[in-house]
């Protein structure tokens, strides 16, 4: 009786989990080049465990804002993203902001 109470908890929440994969907005690779650049340019002014903190929370703030395709815009090493789009991303990861 107990386990038929507990798949029927579960069931709902497995079902769930292929949404919350979809969540991450990022295209493939982007996000690992992001935090390697991010962590790289980071650790210039804080310590690397700081640096990748603020990363981490960067790209989660830009995943939680930013569209697939805003984040390609971004990302992308061939045009530059409009000033818009930039100030959109700045301002979503402010909070984000390293202490030294």
């Amino acid at each position: 009786m107990r386990t038929i109470r507990l798949l029927a908890f579960a069931a709902p929440l497995a079902l769930l989990l292929p949404l919350s994969a979809q969540a991450d907005n990022w295209p493939a690779g982007a996000k690992k080049d992001y935090m390697k650049d991010c962590v790289a340019a980071a650790s210039q002014s804080v310590d690397a465990k700081t640096a990748q903190q603020h990363c981490a929370c960067g790209a989660d703030k830009l995943s939680e804002k930013f569209t697939s395709a805003e984040i390609t815009q971004l990302m992308s090493k061939t045009t530059q993203p409009s000033a818009e789009l930039r100030t959109r991303a700045l301002d979503a990861i402010q909070a984000c902001r390293a202490k030294k």
